[in-house]
């Protein structure tokens, strides 16, 4: 088959750096890979047919980004290759979200969804810092072991662990089989430098330049109630008052409420101070029409205790949406095992809705938030409830979610993807954006157009 009109079982997204490190585990996978599927496919398929990989069968002279899109188009799966570097490059991330889109394409138009894009867990990651589109998949199952869902594939072969990487090789080519004996809709040609990924995560968005109210609220033990209960939090994690609560530093201040107030304030913020209570709902609302924004600081240890959880599940079944949530990970949380289970699941039970919230890319509900990224996280929280109040206060009319390039619906499809996604719609104006003087900066997913340097394949400024 001529390689311009091939279409290969898998398309191998991996990261430069994977590559880099531990070339010859990642060559080693990759065949593996492409054998057992040539194995389970049976005779008659070339090699080349099996897989694409752009180290192998990109060319003196081809155009790599213009290859790699017309590969990631008509490829039948994509195996990506998780881990930290493949999180952090921003080609992974066009390619993730190219192919992603893709099929998600497909099952608009046929109401088929085919499971082609295959996760492979090469080196551990955390799921609440990845995007929500990207939690939403898969990466592990049973028969693949405990060792490869803890510790990821380079691990089992770093220590030759040959049995369990057999089996998951199998397992991979098993669902790479399946998956493209369904054929996937081809995409039309793309630009894959416009692709806006879903990751690496956005940095911080810059502080609004129009100084507001945050109010902020908590919900914290006492000193007193945690010595009669007799726990482990009777030392300097609590005071006398709530918003003497200082989960990272104990015994030593600021207290928790007293470094967002530092922060908020450098920020060129003036805020306030309350307890929650039963009115914490009312008191949203108010702030709202006040045009000021709240963020809730959540001891874990207590949101399920009586004083705080009605008002917190109040909360929960409400619209706020200018409010943030932050419940921090602090120095004295159990470690790994059923007590820090516990912990997590008390506060899940009491934010059941916004808990499916944690990972998005909204920022405004956040857990397990530790000493390191607090600063940084209460930051973006706060800038993104501005950015969503200036929204909330203007009349932005039918198109609105178009302005901002969510499209029908208010939710990227397929974020910068330039390629039709069905018949043309009323043309979508630019970003919307207020005069600088109003204080607006961009929302952390919102795109800021398309990259006029795109780097080289591989090159360090991408760690692809």
């Amino acid at each position: 088959m001529d390689q311009e009109h091939q279409r290969p079982y898998f398309f191998f997204s991996y990261a430069r750096r994977d590559y880099e490190a531990e070339d010859a585990f990642v060559n080693q996978f990759f065949n593996d890979l492409r054998d057992e599927l040539g194995r389970l496919v049976g005779m008659g398929v070339r090699v080349e047919e099996l897989a694409y990989r752009d180290t192998e069968q990109l060319r003196l002279g081809d155009d790599w980004a213009e290859k790699l899109a017309a590969m990631l188009a008509r490829s039948r799966t994509m195996v990506a290759l998780y881990s930290p570097a493949y999180f952090a490059s921003l080609y992974c991330g066009k390619e993730w979200t190219a192919f992603r889109g893709r099929v998600r394409r497909h099952h608009e138009h046929t109401g088929e969804l085919i499971s082609a894009l295959v996760p492979v867990l090469w080196e551990p990651v955390v799921p609440g810092e990845l995007a929500d589109e990207v939690s939403k998949i898969q990466w592990a199952q049973p028969d693949m072991g405990e060792a490869y869902a803890r510790y990821g594939l380079r691990a089992l072969l770093r220590t030759a662990q040959g049995e369990a990487y057999e089996q998951v090789v199998r397992v991979v080519a098993e669902r790479v089989r399946e998956a493209a004996a369904r054929r996937l809709g081809e995409l039309p040609e793309f630009d894959l430098g416009a692709v806006r990924g879903y990751f690496p995560p956005p940095a911080a968005p810059e502080a609004v330049s129009a100084p507001g109210m945050v109010r902020l609220f908590i919900a914290a033990g006492r000193a007193s109630e945690a010595a009669a209960e007799g726990g482990s939090q009777t030392g300097g994690w609590y005071g006398a008052k709530p918003w003497h609560w200082a989960p990272y530093h104990p015994p030593i201040q600021p207290s928790l409420a007293a470094r967002a107030q530092q922060v908020i304030t450098a920020a060129g913020h003036t805020t306030t101070l309350e307890e929650v209570d039963s009115g914490l709902g009312g008191k949203l609302d108010q702030a709202r029409e006040d045009s000021q924004v709240s963020v809730l600081l959540v001891d874990p240890w207590v949101a399920g205790a009586e004083r705080y959880s009605s008002a917190l599940r109040e909360y929960d079944d409400q619209n706020h949406p200018v409010t943030g949530v932050m419940v921090p990970s602090g120095s004295a949380d159990p470690p790994d095992g059923p007590g820090r289970d516990a912990l997590w699941a008390g506060v899940r039970d009491v934010f059941r809705r916004n808990w499916l919230r944690r990972s998005d890319m909204e920022h405004l509900f956040r857990v397990k938030v530790s000493r390191e990224s607090f600063d940084n996280e209460l930051t973006i929280m706060v800038t993104v409830a501005q950015n969503k109040l200036m929204d909330d206060n203007l009349d932005w009319g039918d198109d609105g979610g178009d302005a901002f390039g969510l499209g029908p619906g208010g939710a990227p499809a397929m974020p910068g993807l330039s390629i039709p996604a069905g018949p043309p719609g009323p043309r979508q104006g630019p970003p919307a954006r207020l005069d600088p003087g109003r204080g607006r900066t961009h929302l952390p997913h919102q795109s800021r157009g398309k990259d006029n340097a795109v780097p080289l394949r591989g090159d360090t400024d991408d760690d692809h």
